[in-house]
């Protein structure tokens, strides 16, 4: 069943994965695709405005990546480093990079360690020394920022990746990874949106590590993906659902806000809700609230590679993708984007 993924594959060089974000961010590179015309557009992000639809509604995700990796100590005195993922309850889940046994205590320093509890498939419960209420306090002092595995020479320091690998209006802590479509927004962007009456609404979709992981056969299977925590509130439920009568077009910045509307709607309305979702969008998929997408260029054979093949077309994703690699456009996290619609 996984060789279905092989029609989501494409070669390019290893040299377009972008090691560090565009500055300024809205310098990067947009490819404007409309499915109607078919027609091609090459510009950069600060001129979006030139290029949405008449009436747009952006969507964002409004999440917030935390500092989520710890270096922690054994009782034989080796370093284990550790990838916080959630809490639950009392106890945070995380990923190790070696096996742990439960019981052991792993030390981050004379005040603060946690214990291992069980394993929970290739996770691992931990206890933590302290209220689970001042976790996000040490990961902010302690913890080191999350970034993707294809990022291995970035030059940006810790205090550089809290700042660039962050949206300017990140505010709802939870993420392991961050939007990225919207790493390409600035205040003046924003302004130059809201002054053309483009709306700008937000709603919440804590990004896992699930994003990265290869899809399995149960995947594909089932229909669903790795389970993520949203939330849409009723004022942002209400002003998309007045938007989409009215005729104006919603536009996802970014597959988080994609799967998060598209599991919301129903009948094309939302509701204010929050939960879990495991949305897995694929060809065959039909949309149920959004009318076009901006997106950053995704790893071959992933699940973000399907979603917007079910918006545009593999055939027509494939082109895009061939189109800009020849342009020489940057790839991935901090990479260019586009806008199809």
């Amino acid at each position: 069943m996984l060789k279905i993924l092989d029609k989501y594959d494409y070669k390019f060089p290893s040299d377009l994965i972008a090691q560090k974000p565009a500055a300024p961010r809205d310098s990067s590179r947009l490819l404007i695709y409309s499915k109607k015309s078919d027609a091609l557009t090459l510009d950069v992000f600060l001129n979006l405005d030139k290029y949405l639809p008449k009436g747009a509604v952006l969507v964002f995700n409004k999440t917030k990546v935390v500092p989520a990796r710890l270096v922690l100590k054994k009782p034989s005195g080796g370093k284990v480093q550790i990838l916080y993922l959630e809490t639950r309850g009392g106890l945070i889940r995380v990923m190790a990079n070696q096996r742990l046994e439960e019981g052991m205590v792993l030390k981050l320093n004379s005040k603060i360690n946690f214990t291992v509890g069980e394993k929970a498939g290739k996770y691992y419960d931990l206890l933590p020394s302290f209220k689970i209420e001042k976790l996000f306090a040490v990961l902010e002092k302690y913890g080191k920022t999350p970034i993707p595995p294809y990022i291995k020479n970035s030059p940006l320091t810790e205090k550089g990746l809290r700042e660039k690998y962050q949206t300017i209006f990140a505010e709802e802590r939870g993420s392991v990874a961050a939007p990225t479509a919207s790493l390409h927004f600035t205040e003046r962007l924003f302004k130059r949106l809201k002054n053309k009456g483009f709306g700008i609404e937000f709603v919440t979709l804590h990004v896992n590590l699930g994003t990265f992981a290869p899809l399995t056969e149960e995947n594909l299977k089932t229909g669903r993906l790795h389970k993520e925590y949203f939330e849409i509130d009723k004022k942002t439920a209400g002003a998309l659902n007045k938007a989409k009568q009215q005729g104006r077009p919603i536009i996802a910045v970014g597959t988080t806000s994609i799967r998060t509307l598209e599991y919301v709607a129903k009948n094309e309305k939302l509701k204010a809700s929050s939960g879990i979702t495991d949305l897995f969008i694929r060809e065959g998929y039909k949309f149920k609230f959004i009318d076009g997408m901006i997106t950053n260029f995704h790893v071959p054979k992933s699940s973000l590679m399907m979603l917007v093949a079910a918006f545009i077309g593999r055939k027509n994703l494939l082109k895009l993708y061939r189109y800009v690699i020849n342009q020489k456009f940057r790839f991935f996290s901090f990479g260019d984007g586009m806008l199809v619609y």
